[in-house]
């Protein structure tokens, strides 16, 4: 072997080939860094306190609606929503309307957020929803003085009851939402 035969370390591949993976890992380290520093994971909340508070008013509100013994028929149809609403109470006065949050659990572009107005003894409005799937039912009055949450399982046949434990009266005869409008 000559001396002019020999190259430098650094013309050789082999160093440089085990150098790449040490010097991935430092950048991909930078990175991570980087987006720890720069994103907003959103689990710890800057006003967590206010946050507490406001659970503990919405705890309050489920317990008021279960003192005054509600309970809410849904019935929900392909195009639009019936709730018959029922206490136990007998000074609760029905309010002229009712607001209702629909969502779902794992696909949040379906949520929906309706105000449904009294027609006789049923509240109605419209809702466009998949004709298959399972819904988080909030219903609330505007005051957010009570709330009731439960669960609709589409396709439901007849009325689906959320809260309390009593039933409702016997519901009149099954018509078209559409027409109760």
């Amino acid at each position: 072997m000559n001396a002019t035969d020999v190259r430098p370390w650094y013309r050789e591949p082999w160093p440089w080939i085990l150098a790449a993976g040490p010097f991935i890992v430092v950048i991909a380290a930078f990175y991570t860094a980087w987006l720890a520093i720069k994103s907003n994971d959103g689990l710890v909340t800057d006003d967590y306190y206010r946050k507490g508070l406001s659970a503990n008013q919405t705890i309050a509100r489920s317990e008021q609606a279960s003192k005054m013994g509600l309970v809410a028929g849904v019935r929900i149809t392909s195009d639009a929503m019936s709730v018959r609403l029922q206490a136990s109470d007998k000074g609760f006065a029905m309010p002229p309307t009712l607001v209702v949050t629909i969502s779902h659990p794992t696909r949040a572009g379906l949520d929906q957020s309706r105000v449904l107005s009294r027609s006789g003894d049923a509240f109605v409005g419209e809702v466009r929803l998949p004709a298959a799937g399972h819904w988080l039912v909030l219903l609330e009055d505007e005051r957010k003085t009570w709330r009731l949450m439960g669960n609709v399982i589409l396709p439901a046949n007849g009325e689906t009851l959320i809260g309390g434990s009593s039933q409702l009266e016997t519901p009149p005869a099954p018509a078209d939402i559409r027409n109760a409008r």
